[in-house]
C-alpha cells in the first residue's frame, strides 16, 4: 500500500469494479421493471371491462367454466410451467386453477382483492408477479388470481449478469497493464526526487536532485532544489532564535500561557503550571482557566498596543495577568496570557496596612487617656480649684500608666523590628533548662497567689542543658506562664511541666482557663492579636508577647506550640534543642 505503483492499480480497479457495478445494477434492475411492467400492461390490455362482463357472466356456470374461458384467452400467456391462473372464492380458497395446486400463498395483491378492489402491485425484489381481480356473481364473489414465476425474468437477468462479469474481467486486466505502465512512467522521477527529500530530510542540503523531465514533476524538481538551498540558510537562522526563545521561556520566571483564536491551549511554561496550581494538557480551554476575568473574545478584539490587566486567584496564590492578542501569518493567531505572582507583595501590603492600623488603635487609646487626663488637671489649675489630692494622684497615676504602656508598645515593636531585619543581639551561654523554668515559676508565683490559682511545678532535675540567651527564653516562659495567670478564672489551677524528648527539652504550661476559639488558633501568633481584647488591655498586654515569642524561639531552632479546647483550658508547649544535640 506503500508503492505509489500499487495504489494507481488499486485505484484503477476500483474504478473499474464501481462502474461495471453501477452499469450492472441499472442493466439489472432495468430488466427486471420492464418485464414487470410488460406483465402488469399484458393484464391491463386482458382484463378489460369486456372481458370481465364476460367473467361476471359465467359465474353463475361455475368456476370450470370461468377457467375455460380465462385458459381460451391467449393474451393471458397460460403455459401451466411458469404462469398460472386460479379461481378462488371470497375466503381465498383454491376453487380450480390451471395446474394442480390446491392452495395458494396469501399475497398483498391477493388480500387487495379479497377487499373487493383489484391487486395489481409487485417490486422486483419479490419472486412472482402476481394479479388478483375480485369477479362478483349474481350470489357468490369469485376472485381470478394469476401468478407468474418470474423465470423468464430471472433467466434474463443471469445473462445479463453474466455478460457484466466477463465484461469486468476483460476490463480488470487491461486496466492492471496500463496503469502499471502509467505508474512506471510516473514513478521513476518521483524516486529521484524522493532520494533528494530523504536527503534534505537527514540535514544535507549539498546534493541536488538530476531529473530530465520537462513537465510538472520537472518544475517541482527545480524547486525542490532552489527550496533546499533557501531551506538551509533559513533553518539555521531559526535554529538559533528558537534556541534563545526557548530558553527565555522556559527559564522565565513569570507565566506564560498561549491560546488559539478558539480558545484551545496551544504552548505553557512550567511558571504557568506551578503558578496555576493546575495540570495544563491538551484539553485546557480558556474558559477553563480565567473565564472569571475576561472573555477572550474582547481579547481577541484589542489592538496590538493594547491589553488587558487583571488580578485572578489560584489556591491561595493571588496572580497577576496580562493578556494582549498576537497576530500569525497576518491574521489573528490568538491570545497570549503573562501570569506575575504577586502574592508576598499583596502579603506584604496587607500586614503593611494591618499593622499601621493595629500601631495606631494600640497607641490612639493610651494617648486618647493621657490627653483626657491631663486636660482635666490642667483646666481645674487654671480655674483656680484644684482636684482632690487622692484623685489627682489617681489620674496622675493613670497617665503614668498608659505612658508605660506606650513605653512597652514601642519596645516590643523595636524588639520585633530588630528581628525582622536579623540586628537581635543574642547573649549566648550554656544553662539549665530545668533551673530556669523553676525561676521563672518562683517570679510568677506571688502573681498566681494574688488570684488564688494553685500552680504546680513538675520539672525534674535531670533535664540537660541547653545553648541559648537566658534572659530571653525566660521572656518566653514568663509571658506563657502571665498569659495562663491572666485568662484563668481566680481559684483555677496551672500545671508547668518539663522533660526531654529525643534531642529536645520541653516544657509545657497548662490551665484550666477560658481557653481560646478554634477560629482564633490560626491567628495568635500575630501580631496585635488579641482574643480577649478588654481583658487584655486591663492586664496591661500590648497583644505582641506571643509573637516576640515565636520569634526568639525561631532564633533558637526551637519552637513553641499551643493546644486549647474554648471553655476548658489551654496548653502551651516550649521546645528547645539540648546543647549536646543542637547542631
Amino acid at each position: 500500500m506503500r508503492s505509489l505503483r500499487t495504489k494507481l492499480v488499486l485505484i484503477m480497479i476500483l474504478l473499474i469494479l464501481a462502474l461495471m457495478t453501477v452499469i450492472g445494477s441499472f442493466l439489472i434492475n432495468g430488466v427486471g421493471n420492464f418485464y414487470i411492467g410488460q406483465f402488469y400492461n399484458q393484464m391491463t390490455q386482458t382484463f378489460s371491462p369486456d372481458f370481465i362482463r364476460q367473467l361476471q357472466g359465467t359465474a353463475a356456470a361455475g368456476p370450470r367454466r370461468m377457467k375455460e374461458l380465462l385458459m381460451a384467452q391467449s393474451d393471458l400467456g397460460v403455459d401451466i410451467a411458469v404462469r398460472n391462473v386460479y379461481i378462488l372464492d371470497s375466503s381465498g380458497t383454491v376453487l380450480d386453477g390451471s395446474n394442480q395446486t390446491a392452495a395458494v400463498s396469501m399475497t398483498p395483491n391477493l388480500l387487495t382483492a379479497l377487499n373487493g378492489a383489484v391487486g395489481e402491485n409487485s417490486s422486483i425484489t419479490t419472486s412472482y408477479m402476481d394479479l388478483a381481480v375480485p369477479i362478483a356473481g349474481e350470489d357468490e364473489t369469485y376472485i381470478v388470481y394469476v401468478l407468474d414465476g418470474k423465470a423468464t425474468v430471472n433467466a434474463l437477468t443471469s445473462d445479463v449478469l453474466r455478460i457484466i462479469l466477463q465484461s469486468l474481467v476483460m476490463g480488470l486486466v487491461i486496466c492492471m497493464v496500463l496503469s502499471f505502465l502509467l505508474a512506471q512512467i510516473l514513478i521513476t522521477p518521483i524516486r529521484a526526487l524522493t532520494a533528494g527529500t530523504r536527503q534534505v530530510a537527514a540535514g544535507d542540503f549539498t546534493q541536488k536532485v538530476e531529473v530530465s523531465s520537462r513537465d510538472e514533476i520537472g518544475d517541482l524538481t527545480r524547486n525542490f532544489n532552489y527550496m533546499s538551498r533557501v531551506l538551509q540558510d533559513t533553518l539555521g537562522e531559526a535554529e538559533n532564535e528558537r534556541n534563545k526563545l526557548s530558553t527565555l521561556f522556559l527559564h522565565m520566571t513569570d507565566g506564560v500561557v498561549a491560546f488559539d483564536t478558539g480558545g484551545a491551549l496551544i504552548h505553557h511554561n512550567p511558571a504557568a503550571v506551578q503558578m496555576l496550581g493546575r495540570n495544563l494538557d491538551g484539553a485546557c480551554q480558556f474558559d477553563d482557566i480565567f473565564s472569571a476575568v475576561t472573555e477572550l473574545p474582547f481579547v481577541l478584539s484589542l489592538r496590538p498596543t493594547e491589553f488587558v490587566e487583571a488580578e485572578q486567584l489560584a489556591g491561595e496564590r493571588s496572580l497577576e495577568l496580562f493578556m494582549a492578542p498576537f497576530s500569525s501569518g497576518g491574521t489573528r493567531g490568538g491570545a497570549i496570557v503573562v501570569i506575575h505572582d504577586v502574592t508576598e507583595q499583596r502579603k506584604s501590603e496587607q500586614a503593611r496596612r494591618e499593622f499601621v492600623a493595629n500601631v495606631s488603635h494600640e497607641l490612639r487609646t493610651p494617648l486618647t487617656n493621657v490627653k483626657s487626663y491631663a486636660e482635666t488637671i490642667a483646666e481645674t489649675t487654671e480655674d483656680g480649684d484644684r482636684l482632690p489630692p487622692e484623685l489627682e494622684q489617681q489620674f496622675l497615676g493613670v497617665i503614668i500608666s498608659e505612658a508605660d504602656r506606650m513605653t512597652r508598645i514601642v519596645q516590643d515593636l523595636l524588639t520585633l523590628s530588630k528581628f525582622d531585619y536579623g540586628k537581635m543581639e543574642m547573649n549566648i551561654s550554656r544553662f539549665s533548662f530545668a533551673a530556669t523554668v523553676r525561676n521563672v515559676c518562683e517570679a510568677e508565683a506571688i502573681d498566681a497567689k494574688n488570684h488564688s490559682h494553685t500552680l504546680t511545678v513538675d520539672v525534674p532535675d535531670e533535664l540537660p542543658e541547653v545553648n541559648g540567651d537566658k534572659e530571653r527564653i525566660e521572656q518566653v516562659l514568663m509571658n506563657v506562664i502571665s498569659n495562663a495567670i491572666k485568662y484563668t478564672p481566680d481559684g483555677g489551677h496551672i500545671t508547668v511541666r518539663a522533660g526531654v524528648r529525643d534531642q529536645f527539652v520541653w516544657a509545657s504550661v497548662e490551665d484550666d482557663g477560658i481557653g481560646i476559639p478554634e477560629k482564633d488558633l490560626p491567628q495568635l501568633f500575630e501580631r496585635f492579636y488579641r482574643v480577649d481584647k478588654a481583658r487584655s488591655r486591663e492586664s496591661g498586654g500590648t497583644g505582641l508577647g506571643l509573637s516576640i515569642a515565636r520569634e526568639i524561639m525561631s532564633q533558637h531552632k526551637g519552637d513553641i506550640l499551643l493546644d486549647s479546647v474554648y471553655g476548658q483550658g489551654t496548653t502551651v508547649t516550649v521546645t528547645l534543642p539540648t546543647a549536646d544535640g543542637k547542631e
